[in-house]
């Protein structure tokens, strides 16, 4: 029926393709020069873009398309298609929220056609933070991460979407507790992920300490969750329900400034950074600033949608191409080597940075450094 889990899967996918859901905000990525080596010493045909993802297996280059559908019998293609290119390019995927699946058997074909595509792909299940609140647990955890035989699972953090969303679960006690608990009896591990207004250093901080290794900043500059709910319940009613102002394009922790606070919270945590990234550059400078891999879902879902299978993997291999000439310019022959590579952090990135305590200089010459470190005793080359 109208407004329930199923049917709001489709809606989802047809008002991302069909509007501007995009903050106004940047990512502040831009604020990130990595300096250029004109000497770099290196063969470009020789850089190595491989990456351990959440210290599982190896993706031939650092880039996940994070989870966006499933749920809808006419978007399981969607996730068929994106499972079959990621694992030809060597990439991770992530599926959209499985709480339609766990709710409604006759819809679990829509998420574990992914791994029925792709038995070799690194494939992401999905629950959010609010069913959590409502009694989900080890159980229904498992159910998802069977349904998918997947290699990690996210738990999706998503206060604002549910906040402005018509059906909205707004309840988030007990959320920190169930994540912990879960987080240490999965039998894959778990990634905590934002939606699109992004992690902060205290949120990272709580659960590593708790135990969790795997963090997905989702940060603000890219798809806006509530600017999308917002605009579904216009289409609906005529007028939102709950009109957004301006928390539909400011609110949040931009990318670039939530890439750096986990990092500091979790400094050998498997992070991934997403929000905005748009290309390879952008996903370099994710990278530079302290991610492991790069994420993004928009542009892959838009290319595949309007252009085709053939759109998607010219996308893909753009950005895995740029990615690799950035870390060559840089003179690095690993891309992991863009963590100590000389970068330059200014303007408003700079502001917002230091206006939350962070001495921006300590982190580039000192703090990335240290955790390049750490980090290259368990990477295996």
């Amino acid at each position: 029926m109208e407004g329930s889990t199923v049917s709001r899967k489709l809606e989802h996918v047809k008002l991302l393709l069909a509007n501007k859901v995009e903050s106004s905000e940047s990512t502040l990525l831009e604020d990130v020069g990595i300096i250029h080596n004109p000497l770099p010493e290196q063969d470009l045909e020789e850089i190595d873009l491989q990456v351990e993802f959440c210290g599982g297996k190896r993706l031939r280059a650092p880039l996940m398309i994070t989870g966006m559908t499933g749920g809808h019998r006419d978007v399981a293609w969607i996730n068929e298609k994106i499972a079959v290119i990621a694992e030809e390019m060597g990439i991770a995927m992530g599926v959209g929220s499985q709480r339609a699946a766990i709710e409604n058997e006759g819809v679990a074909e829509t998420f574990s056609i992914a791994r029925k595509s792709a038995s070799k792909a690194v494939i992401v299940a999905n629950i959010g933070a609010p069913q959590l609140a409502k009694g989900y647990g080890l159980k229904e955890a498992e159910r998802a991460v069977e349904m998918v035989e997947a290699d990690a699972l996210a738990i999706h953090l998503n206060p604002g979407q549910e906040a402005f969303q018509d059906e909205g679960d707004t309840d988030f006690r007990g959320v920190i507790k169930k994540i912990v608990e879960i987080s240490s009896r999965l039998s894959v591990p778990v990634i905590v992920k934002e939606v699109g207004t992004g992690l902060s250093r205290r949120a990272v901080a709580t659960l590593y300490n708790a135990g969790v290794r795997c963090f997905d900043v989702a940060g603000l500059g890219g798809t806006n969750w509530i600017k999308a709910e917002v605009l579904r319940s216009k289409a609906r009613h005529g007028e939102p329900r709950r009109p957004a102002g301006s928390l539909e394009d400011l609110w949040g922790t931009h990318t670039a400034v939530a890439i750096v606070e986990a990092r500091i919270a979790a400094p050998e945590a498997f992070i991934i950074g997403s929000g905005g990234i748009r290309n390879g550059v952008d996903g370099a400078r994710a990278i530079a600033l302290g991610a492991d891999v790069a994420g993004f879902a928009l542009p892959a879902l838009r290319a595949l949608v309007n252009g085709g299978e053939e759109a998607l993997r010219r996308l893909l291999e753009a950005m895995i191409y740029q990615i690799k000439v950035v870390t060559f310019l840089a003179g690095e022959r690993h891309v992991r080597g863009l963590w100590k590579a000389p970068i330059v952090v200014e303007g408003r990135l700079r502001g917002q940075l230091e206006g939350r305590g962070i001495d921006v200089d300590r982190y580039i010459r000192v703090h990335r450094l240290s955790s390049y470190l750490r980090r290259s005793r368990s990477w295996r080359t």
